[in-house]
């Protein structure tokens, strides 16, 4: 049994390429996880994904307990023989879903008491619970259950919501200990807003508890690029150099490589599946929308040196088609396609990092798209 560890391969600056070693495979880093919400990569069969690059994706907690149960998960193999995906898979905790998207949802000590959105039916997710599902699930990566207060939030109030996810942290390390198979890892999150002082706290206490890997919590919850590379750039000096360090729920492809340049190896989020089903494409020059009349009779791929077939054999006006006649193919190439650019994305990065070239790297994206990232 290959025991959770990580490696790092070189640095240039505060950027980092590395490894993170699980039972399932390896993690190269930094790293973009696509969302596997309910257990699949929305449009995408698992192959294809793992086609483009990626060695991980992520699972939800929130939707897996609600619709199919992960007890029943479990009886049928657990989630990567359920997805068909033998590779690393993290899960988050689902309390960032309790509070986004749950019904007379209800805050205490113990956990958060809550009714589906799905069909009204109340549960209680608390620490132990989190843990427990994660476990039955059969995630690799798991992570703490843990409080994401929107933003913004007065100091004291804040504070309270940090110490409680502390709190949570360390009954959530002691249900892993109990319920966990060896090889899984279990990652605390770093809460405290945007105050310095109040990450700072919450990083000291998790580093004390002691968690091979720390998410970054709390941010990408509309406070804006930057703001979120403010918290980041006082953060990450602090955060542990031999653990990966996971900015959840980011980001559009400035955001990561701002994250990168600052010290951060881990990434989720849906914005490549959730804007290839809406007609966007990532290019190396910027987003488009595919839907824009300009694109109606352009005879160019997305992408022609791309190796990704939905980038390179198939013209915007056909794409462009596609959406206009409401075609599934569409919203499946899309996300084909941009899934492909953040894989490209982040090997491109890996890459300049090892040959010392990541500023050239930073320049270059700059230069392409027009975003600024420092």
């Amino acid at each position: 049994m290959t025991a959770f560890a990580f490696s790092l391969t070189a640095t240039d600056g505060p950027a980092r390429t590395g490894a993170i070693k699980t039972p399932r495979g390896e993690i190269r880093t930094p790293a973009f996880m696509p969302v596997g919400t309910a257990g699949t990569v929305k449009a995408m069969p698992p192959d294809l994904v793992r086609a483009t690059g990626a060695d991980v994706v992520l699972g939800n907690t929130y939707h897996l307990m609600l619709r199919p149960g992960a007890e029943r998960v479990a009886a049928l193999g657990g989630l990567h023989r359920f997805m068909n995906w033998l590779h690393p898979i993290l899960t988050d905790s689902g309390g960032f879903q309790v509070m986004s998207l749950a019904k007379l949802r209800k805050l205490t000590e113990e956990g958060v008491s809550f009714q589906s959105h799905i069909d009204g039916a109340s549960y209680m997710l608390t620490p132990e619970r989190s843990i427990e599902i994660q476990c039955l699930l059969g995630a690799d990566i798991q992570m703490q259950l843990d409080e994401c207060p929107a933003m913004p939030i007065a100091h004291d109030k804040a504070r309270e919501s940090m110490a409680l996810s502390v709190r949570w942290a360390e009954r959530s390390k002691r249900a892993f200990e109990e319920k966990s198979k060896p090889g899984q890892a279990l990652f605390g999150i770093v809460q405290g807003a945007n105050y310095e002082d109040l990450r700072r706290e919450s990083l000291d206490a998790l580093m004390t508890i002691g968690f091979p890997g720390y998410a970054v919590g709390g941010l990408a919850v509309g406070e804006g690029r930057e703001e979120m590379f403010r918290v980041l750039e006082f953060l990450c000096p602090h955060m542990q150099a031999d653990a990966p360090r996971y900015l959840m729920g980011v980001g559009k492809p400035a955001d990561i490589v701002g994250a990168v340049a600052r010290g951060i190896d881990m990434f989720d989020c849906v914005a490549p599946t959730r804007s290839g089903r809406h007609g966007q494409a990532w290019t190396r020059s910027g987003p488009i929308n595919i839907k824009n009349a300009d694109y109606a009779s352009d005879p160019e791929p997305l992408d022609a040196s791309s190796e990704c077939p939905a980038s390179r054999d198939y013209s915007k006006a056909y794409l462009h088609h596609l959406f206009r006649a409401g075609e599934y193919l569409g919203p499946m190439l899309l996300t084909w396609h941009n899934l492909q650019y953040y894989q490209d994305l982040m090997a491109g990065m890996r890459a300049a990092i090892a040959a010392g070239r990541f500023a050239e790297f930073v320049a270059a994206f700059k230069a392409e798209t027009g975003e600024e990232i420092l």
